[in-house]
């Protein structure tokens, strides 16, 4: 299992717009979260281990936070022809199992994924009021097989600096994961898109 970090876009930079399908095919645009202090966007998809390792913690994050003013959207970037495991109707499977409460979007085109500059399964971006990157980095320190609880710290702990109208600290520990599975040619760096 190879290891993807997060490219750790600089903070601050403007949020890419967007506009996708959920596993229904329902469009769901950015501009629907609008009035939320707080957005984060997570890059994840069904199958990676890492994902699937932290799924629950995911469900119970954005429970927790319902109440607040922020919203959570999950985007699944992945090529399904090469992980058909990821295709939508498995999407809106495992949101049902997990109790996942967010939209989950799929990028079929992986121009979302790119616009982001989102490298791994998870993947955290967290805006805030004027969608300006506030947070990217890892859930929390817990890794399948590392034994360290699942808790959401790292992301709870910018979103409640956010939430209470407080910088966040600029020290913050990529994501790693499983790389997104790029349509040929769509690699970043590569010349075109799917």
């Amino acid at each position: 299992m190879a290891l993807t970090p997060s490219t750790m876009v600089p903070l601050g930079s403007p949020m890419t717009e967007f506009r996708l399908p959920d596993y229904d095919g329902k469009d769901v645009d950015a501009k629907d979260f609008a009035r939320s202090e707080v957005l984060v966007v997570i890059f994840m998809c069904n199958h990676c281990p890492f994902v699937k390792h932290i799924a629950p913690g995911l469900a119970s994050f954005a429970r927790d936070y319902a109440e607040k003013s922020l919203s959570v959207v999950a985007i699944n970037s992945n090529d399904i022809e090469s992980h058909p495991g990821d295709r939508p109707e498995k999407m809106r499977e495992e949101a049902i199992t997990q109790g996942y409460s967010f939209p989950y979007l799929f990028d079929d085109t992986q121009a979302v994924a790119r616009d982001f500059k989102a490298a791994c399964t998870p993947d955290f971006f967290v805006y805030d009021r004027d969608r300006r990157l506030a947070y990217r980095g890892q859930f929390d320190a817990s890794r399948p097989g590392n034994d360290v609880p699942v808790t959401g710290a790292d992301l709870r702990a910018a979103v409640d600096e956010l939430l209470a109208g407080r910088p966040v600290s600029a020290e913050q520990t990529p994501s790693i994961g499983c790389n997104i599975k790029w349509k040929a040619g769509n690699e970043p760096g590569g010349s075109g898109r799917a």
